[in-house]
Order: structure tokens, then C-alpha cells, then sequence
């Protein structure tokens, strides 16, 4: 099994037709996702690689394909509509990769979607991966920007706010000889649809995914609530690691969300709440894959 995604998810692409979202798009097909479709106002019609047919409205798209995630690839000003219209056609998963949505705007969404049967994963996020178990892992579930080619279908599942920090850990399990079970990247912004604690609700309850890397860094409090969750719920081994140890107090740094406005906001005091939650914590990203296995007794 996996989360959220598997090799049968029906993708659609909110646009398609722009330079990032044709690129990835490309390599979502390469990896074996089953892309069915795109979305660029005022392009119905036409087709995406002579094969992924456009259309105008997300809503017509779910009704002539099927699908039930969507990656919206639409620039800050117009993601928030982009989601708003995914969640009206009733798209099961949306996966916003766009960065430097308007906070305003994503109290708007935040506020539209409570109550709604969709998920949305991000914004400014890297999506998800659920590796393939072919060779080179095609044949799984790439949504997002995530380099299909580091993945190997396994049992560790990982989350994480940031996007390098996710590709290290995956790349890490892979040339140990771990796979994964999927892969989720949070998103980085203050505002988002899809927390640390969802996610690890979602591995714990996943019987293929028997251990789980966790990372975090500083502002807010979201690893914080799913280390103590985590406590008291879950007895698969996890590890953690928290970036920004050295960020100055009161300065954002690159993350929107990434800026210490806390007590429990800084890198130290989330890693001695992850530590005595029971939570492997790596000092250093080097060794995230590493602590994890330690503490997996492999």
C-alpha cells in the first residue's frame, strides 16, 4: 500500500501549457504517472505531446477523465482560484507546487476548503512520490517537481517541509538499500493544507510503511504537535531532523513559514521535544537516513 497516491492515481495538471508545468509534466509521463489530462483556459481542445488532452475548466476535465488528484503549476496570483476550482470540481488531492501565494489568499482557502472532501497538499511545496516496483521504480505515482529517478518502492515513509531536505532523505534510503513508501513534501509557507501530524496519522495507519523519517525546521509549532501525537499513538520508529539551527531569532529565512516567533519556534527547543518524544533526532542532514535505521535496529 502507500498514502494518498499509487500507480492508478488519475492526474490532471493546471498549467500544462506554461515552461515548468509542460516540463514536469514530461517527466511525471516518463516516471509512469497517469497523467489524463491538463488544464489552460482558453486551450481546450488541443493536446498536451499529441497525447494528454487539455481543457478548459478543471471541472470538465474530472468529467471526462476520472481523475482525482491535481498539481496546480499556475502562477502566486491565480493559484489560490486554481485550488478553489480544483476543490469545486471535486478533486479528491491537490497538489499546489506554486510558491509565493499571498497569505490573504490562502486564509481564503484555508476558510473555503474546512469541511471539504478535498486534501490539499502545499502550497510551495515539492507533491508527492509513490515509487513504482519496476525497474528504476517507473511505474509509480510522481506529482510535483520531485526527481523521480533517486525513489525505490520500500517501507519508509517520509514527510517534510522542505523540498532539498526530502530528496536528501530519499536519496540517502535508496543507496542503503531502503525504499520508500511515499513521500510527501508539506510545503514550506505559514499557511498550508496538509500538516506533519496528518501525515504521520496516514503512515502510522499504512501496514506497508513500517518506519518514518520526519523533517522539520523552524517557526511554527507543526513538528512539535506530531512529535507529541507521535508519543502516545504511534510505535513505529521515526526519525527527525530540524533545519535552521543557526537562523538569527526574528529573521525569515527563504521559507515563508521559517521564522521563530516562539518559545518552542527555534531548531533546539523542537529538536529536545522530538528527543523526548521518543524521536531519533540527526544532527546534522548527512545522517537522516542513518539515524533512522539506528533507531529501526537495522
Amino acid at each position: 500500500m502507500s498514502i494518498l497516491i499509487d500507480e492508478n492515481t488519475k492526474v490532471l495538471i493546471q498549467g500544462i501549457t506554461g515552461s515548468f508545468g509542460a516540463r514536469h509534466t514530461q517527466l511525471s509521463l516518463e516516471y509512469g504517472t497517469k497523467v489524463v489530462g491538463g488544464v489552460t483556459p482558453g486551450k481546450g481542445g488541443q493536446k498536451f505531446e499529441n497525447t494528454v488532452p487539455i481543457f478548459d475548466t478543471v471541472s470538465e476535465a474530472v468529467q471526462e477523465t476520472g481523475a482525482t488528484a491535481s498539481a496546480i503549476f499556475v502562477p502566486p496570483a491565480f493559484a489560490a482560484d486554481a485550488i478553489l476550482e480544483a476543490a469545486d470540481a471535486g478533486v479528491d488531492l491537490i497538489v499546489c507546487i506554486t510558491e509565493g501565494i499571498p497569505v490573504m489568499d490562502m486564509m481564503r482557502v484555508k476558510s473555503m476548503l474546512a469541511g471539504s472532501k478535498s486534501r490539499l497538499v502545499g502550497p510551495n511545496c515539492p507533491g508527492l512520490v509513490t515509487p513504482g516496483r519496476g525497474e528504476k521504480s517507473h511505474g509509480g505515482c510522481r506529482i510535483g517537481i520531485a526527481p523521480g529517478y533517486i525513489h525505490k518502492r520500500g517501507n519508509v515513509g517520509v514527510v517534510s517541509r522542505s523540498g532539498t531536505l526530502t530528496y536528501e532523505a530519499v536519496w540517502q534510503l535508496t543507496q542503503l538499500g531502503y525504499g520508500q513508501s511515499t513521500c510527501v513534501g508539506i510545503g514550506g509557507d505559514p499557511i498550508n493544507g496538509t500538516s506533519h501530524l496528518d501525515v504521520l496519522q496516514m503512515f502510522n495507519e499504512d501496514p506497508e510503511t513500517e518506519a518514518i523519517i520526519l523533517i522539520g525546521e523552524i517557526g511554527g509549532n507543526a513538528e512539535v504537535e506530531a512529535a507529541r501525537w507521535a508519543k502516545e499513538n504511534c510505535k513505529k520508529p521515526i526519525a527527525g531532523f530540524i533545519a535552521g539551527a543557526t537562523a538569527p531569532p526574528g529573521r525569515r529565512m527563504g521559507h515563508a513559514g521559517a521564522i521563530v516567533g516562539g518559545e518552542e519556534d527555534t531548531a533546539q527547543a523542537k529538536k529536545r521535544i522530538l528527543a523526548e518524544c521518543g524521536i531519533a533526532v540527526a544532527e546534522t542532514p548527512g545522517v537522516m537516513a542513518r539515524t533512522l535505521l539506528n533507531a529501526w535496529g537495522k
